[in-house]
């Protein structure tokens, strides 16, 4: 018999989500993914933002679907495993947050 194993972290509840997205400005709901566009003054900035971006998300174990377009820099983010938003989303908005907020 073979047994699925349960994901690692849970979905949040709707309430929970918007809680958390209450404390950030551009987070939305896209789609059951959290997603925010950044933009940059040109593309260097943003590649650059991406390039920390991946540093963190890659300590995490935890790497966001996003696309790069010019200065514009469009993130979007859950958790496979769990088929939605979890708490490791909410911990990768805030390194992201962090690091576009130290530029």
């Amino acid at each position: 018999m073979q047994y699925m194993s349960r994901p690692k972290y849970q979905k949040l509840a709707d309430s929970e989500i918007k809680k958390h997205l209450h404390k950030f400005t551009g987070w939305n709901i896209v789609r059951g993914k959290l997603s925010k566009t950044f933009e940059f003054t040109n593309f260097v900035q943003a590649f650059g933002f991406m390039t920390q971006v991946a540093l963190e998300a890659e300590k995490m174990g935890h790497h966001p679907e996003w696309s790069n377009v010019y200065n514009h820099v469009k993130i979007d983010l859950m958790t496979h495993d769990a088929k939605g938003i979890t708490t490791h989303d909410v911990k990768l908005l805030k390194a992201i947050e962090n690091t576009y907020n130290s530029k």
